[in-house]
């Protein structure tokens, strides 16, 4: 995998704990409007890492309000070029239990009441059979 600088959105323990020894934070204008939180921008090792908290400070912004397409945009506008989400679900498999790390290749996607799409006024196409980035799912694979 190329490096690049990876963004990480996940809940405000997560951008706590890696966020402890300073960053810079950053606010971004977005065309699609504010993004959850800002983004503080750290090294993490040998890495650049772009934190941003999904919920917002104090977690006050429930899942179905999250602003994915601002959240998506302003991370690559600050130059991330992979992005991972650690999220907490279920699972229905008696095998996974809670805490375990699962890094899916699939997703029924179950979503609804918001945009679906980057793309508003024109006629765009992708391609989702493979919903996550193969190479960046296989890297974590390796490391894990």
């Amino acid at each position: 995998m190329a490096k690049g600088k990876i963004g990480i959105i996940g809940g405000s323990g997560l951008g706590a704990a890696l966020a402890a020894g300073g960053g810079e934070a950053v606010d971004v204008d977005t065309p699609f409007g504010k993004c959850s939180d800002s983004i503080i921008l750290v090294k993490w090792g040998d890495y650049e890492v772009a934190l941003l908290n999904r919920h917002g400070p104090g977690h006050m912004i429930p899942p179905s309000m999250v602003n994915y397409r601002a959240n998506i945009y302003a991370l690559k506008s600050v130059g991330c070029t992979h992005v991972i989400a650690s999220c907490a679900v279920g699972s229905l498999r008696e095998e996974i239990r809670p805490k375990d790390l699962v890094i899916p290749d699939q997703i029924i996607d179950k979503t609804y009441r918001r945009t679906p799409t980057f793309f508003d006024g024109i006629a765009a196409h992708v391609e989702f059979s493979s919903p996550f980035c193969p190479v960046l799912r296989k890297h974590l694979l390796d490391c894990s």
